[in-house]
């Protein structure tokens, strides 16, 4: 399993998603200085996520 990487951006589609404000401040000073956006850290961490599940099912 390859490691998590703060991606840079991408086309997106828009949904709303509430944040607890703590988690949103740390993801904002994760990507402070880099080229990314929130949404696309969250985009990134959501496949992430999502290959986890795959590969515990396959197990």
């Amino acid at each position: 399993m390859s490691g998590f990487q703060i991606p840079h951006v991408m086309p997106t589609v828009k949904k709303s998603v509430g944040f607890p404000r703590d988690v949103a401040a740390e993801v904002e000073a994760a990507i402070e200085g880099e080229s990314c956006t929130f949404s696309a850290f969250v985009v990134a961490a959501v496949r992430n996520a999502l290959e986890q599940l795959r590969q515990q099912d396959r197990a």
